[in-house]
């Protein structure tokens, strides 16, 4: 949903269009712009994923500051994960100072004071998770702040997020939004005990959120036709039968899965206009299917056409 696009607000109402904008997507806070209030731009989008959502902002330089007072006002216990798109955001919270280059997540505990800033312009793709709904202690997320680059499940959390925030708008309106939601607030939650380095949690969310990074890690080696049970349970240091149990338990085939992720991932390819020009074999190998003729009668038995016949029917109805 968008909140805001200051391109349809006159210029002497951005400022006030801003602040009113953020206050609906956030908690309390103060807001001070880097520049002359004519050249104040912004986007801002807000997507629900359950109890969780998306908040995202594209803007003109701006200083965010919330204040032991706007602490005070009444507000929900929120912790937000934010992957920086672009620009350099500084961010400075317990005492501690950091830039956020572009690539990079940023933690915010909004339930304490802060303060946020980028100059010139930047991005930000926030998720907002509810404390009760991460299940984490405040000492553990405090502790792992700082430490979110170090942990290996830094880039796999940032990717989702961005891929998250890419389809935000067929994602929240799916059947499946809210377990989407769930899903993205297990992968937090086990980035964030992975950077506080708490043996005792780190136990208990490798096992709870085993089958959401699996899924999450599977759909970044799609392409690759070598992608097997055995590589995926290596890759997440469990054995093969533990892997197959706990896709067993969520009532799924992890080798239908991934046929079926393959299959989504080139339907839509097989439309996109960099894609015009590569065959249809092409497709599937960039998909994952090393077999052009299987990957047909799989695509048929799923949507009815053949890959060429879904081209060329999309073709005409443009």
């Amino acid at each position: 949903m968008q909140l805001l696009d200051t391109a349809t607000v006159a210029p002497e109402h951005r400022v006030d269009a801003f602040r009113a904008a953020f206050d609906q997507a956030s908690v309390p806070c103060r807001i001070e712009h880097l520049g002359p209030d004519a050249r104040v731009y912004s986007r801002m989008h807000l997507w629900h994923f359950g109890q969780a959502n998306l908040f995202t902002t594209d803007a003109s330089g701006f200083r965010l500051v919330r204040t032991p007072r706007h602490v005070r006002m009444e507000s929900p216990p929120v912790v937000a994960l934010a992957v920086q798109t672009s620009g350099v955001g500084r961010f400075r919270q317990f005492g501690a100072e950091a830039l956020v280059p572009p690539s990079r997540l940023m933690l915010s505990d909004l339930t304490a004071p802060y303060e946020f800033s980028w100059a010139d312009s930047g991005g930000s793709r926030a998720f907002q998770i509810p404390y009760d709904r991460l299940a984490l202690p405040r000492d553990a997320v405090r502790r792992a702040a700082p430490r979110l680059p170090a942990s290996p499940l830094h880039d796999l959390v940032r990717d989702h997020l961005v891929r998250l925030a890419a389809g935000a708008d067929g994602f929240s309106t799916d059947a499946g939004a809210t377990a989407l939601g769930t899903a993205t607030t297990e992968l937090v939650r086990a980035l964030l005990v992975s950077a506080a380095g708490d043996e005792r949690l780190a136990r208990e969310v490798r096992e709870e959120t085993l089958l959401t990074r699996v899924l999450a890690w599977c759909r970044r080696h799609l392409t690759d036709p070598g992608l097997d049970p055995e590589r995926i349970a290596a890759a997440h240091n469990v054995s093969l039968r533990q892997l197959y149990k706990v896709c067993a338990d969520a009532g799924m085939s992890l080798e239908q899965w991934l046929i079926a992720e393959r299959l989504e991932r080139a339907r839509t390819e097989l439309l996109s206009p960099r894609r015009r020009n590569r065959t249809v074999a092409a497709v599937a190998r960039d998909c994952g299917f090393s077999d052009p003729s299987h990957f047909t009668r799989r695509f048929r038995q799923a949507y009815g056409l053949t890959p060429r016949e879904w081209r060329e029917s999309s073709r005409r109805g443009r």
